[in-house]
């Protein structure tokens, strides 16, 4: 019970920590008490994109006739969609279980807990490492809203194992897990209200990049109401009731089920990091661009350090933890310059870089130009209007500084911005990159020649 590095948690992060400590030769153990697999492959990133393809493909059957089709009405079974999704995340799962019991390291499937800031306790065996790399993920978290756990309510979690649809829900918050749920249930038949507290949904970003989403919500026929004020939960006899102020007046909301959707939490519970000495700050597990923490040889990766709860971030940080914990002398640095995200509605929203919140905060000059997909021939041939692109650039060099998307197939499209990004290339630079036509991905020149014309 004596290694190099000790890897708590063997999700995404986890795992990548540990291939790379081990392919630079340390001895390596993996602490993971199960169910293994980690969050993005159990309840998170595949499960979800699993079931919304469902409802992707159950929106489009319900414009057969748009197209020149024969109408057919489409009926949603959740169990199947379930089931599918399952058998999905079952091979995904597989997958992730047999390289974490690769001989490579030592999988010691127990609850760890720190005892002090070298040794962890696992059952009733202490574990001493040179290095420690906690990787725990989180968890949903429970926000106090006034008689919601006595009315009673469903997670996320909860809605990937369901078996029957509600006839009505209510959905609290409006980040990327809130909206893509609310969006599945509408799409598959549930009558559907969603309250958010921030004056837009998806509020971490620009709102501009949420209002054709809204739009689609509401036209989807979704009860979306935003700068809200949640009250308070009461079972009544009609059903579950919300009551939330808007507008300046108090109102009520009443369906079958509520769908607590208002967030995650760093999962730190049981790890007793006081006797590791290891500082946080509101739940989240303090780290530098090198993923340690106050404690040298502690690092601290993926949603547990709460920077950005993204999977390829987690992985980025796991395998700079990974080195550095096998190379101290020579340490390296997570660079954020691209973080990226992506949320999945229809409209899809992708961002890359900097938002012109994070630019006017942080007083960055930029300039900025967009273009609407409702004027560009390729979207209109899909029948995919909703949204725009939009590229921020630094006023002198035309660098691109951030690249956002909201419509179809943003997902994709973002990752030419990605690539652009990478090498530091400028509008000059994508104005001049040849796009075939007609695609979505040419769009993109758009925006790039607009900005290329106000730096000459």
């Amino acid at each position: 019970m004596d290694f190099d590095v000790a890897i708590i948690g063997g999700g995404s992060a986890g795992y990548a920590s540990a291939t790379t400590a081990q392919a630079l030769g340390a001895r390596v153990a993996i602490i993971d008490a199960g169910p293994l697999g980690g969050l993005c492959i159990l309840k998170g990133c595949m499960p979800t994109k699993a079931i919304l393809r469902s409802s992707d493909i159950m929106a489009l059957m319900r414009r057969t006739e748009e197209f020149g089709l024969h109408a057919v009405a489409p009926r949603a079974h959740l169990s199947a969609i379930n089931d599918r999704k399952n058998k999905l995340i079952k091979e995904f799962a597989d997958y992730r279980i047999e390289q974490l019991k690769d001989p490579r390291f030592t999988l010691i499937q127990e609850r760890a807990k720190f005892i002090s800031p070298h040794e962890i306790r696992i059952g009733d065996k202490t574990l001493k490492a040179k290095s420690f790399i906690i990787a725990t993920g989180s968890v949903i978290a429970d926000y106090p809203v006034p008689g919601l756990k006595e009315t009673g309510f469903i997670t996320s979690d909860d809605v990937l194992e369901m078996r029957e649809a509600p006839e009505s829900i209510i959905v609290l918050g409006a980040g990327a897990v809130a909206v893509e749920l609310a969006q599945f249930l509408l799409r598959i038949g549930v009558k559907v209200t969603l309250l958010q507290r921030s004056p837009h949904i998806l509020s971490k970003g620009d709102e501009d990049l949420a209002q054709p989403v809204e739009h689609q919500f509401r036209q989807e026929g979704m009860n979306l109401f935003t700068d809200t004020k949640i009250l308070r939960a009461k079972k009544e006899q009609e059903g579950s009731a919300v009551y939330f102020q808007h507008e300046g007046e108090e109102k009520r909301v009443c369906a079958q089920v509520i769908l607590q959707a208002l967030g995650r939490r760093p999962n730190s519970d049981g790890l007793d990091l006081e006797s590791a000495g290891v500082e946080t700050q509101q739940g989240r597990i303090n780290v530098d661009a090198k993923m340690k923490t106050n404690q040298p040889h502690i690092f601290a990766v993926g949603d547990v350090n709460g920077i950005h709860e993204v999977v390829h971030i987690a992985i980025l940080q796991g395998e700079v933890a990974g080195y550095n914990a096998v190379h101290p002398e020579n340490e390296r640095e997570v660079d954020d310059r691209l973080k990226s995200s992506v949320v999945f509605t229809a409209p899809a929203v992708a961002s890359v870089g900097l938002s012109e919140k994070e630019c006017q905060a942080e007083n960055i000059a930029y300039l900025v130009a967009s273009y609407p997909f409702d004027d560009h021939g390729k979207s209109m041939c899909l029948g995919e209007t909703h949204g725009h692109v939009k590229l921020l650039c630094d006023p002198v060099s035309g660098e691109v500084l951030g690249g956002h998307i909201v419509g179809p197939e943003a997902g994709e499209l973002i990752h030419e911005l990605i690539t652009l990004m990478h090498f530091r290339g400028s509008v000059k630079d994508l104005a001049a990159i040849p796009h075939y036509h007609p695609t979505l991905a040419e769009i993109l020149t758009y925006p790039a020649e607009e900005l290329l014309e106000q730096l000459r």
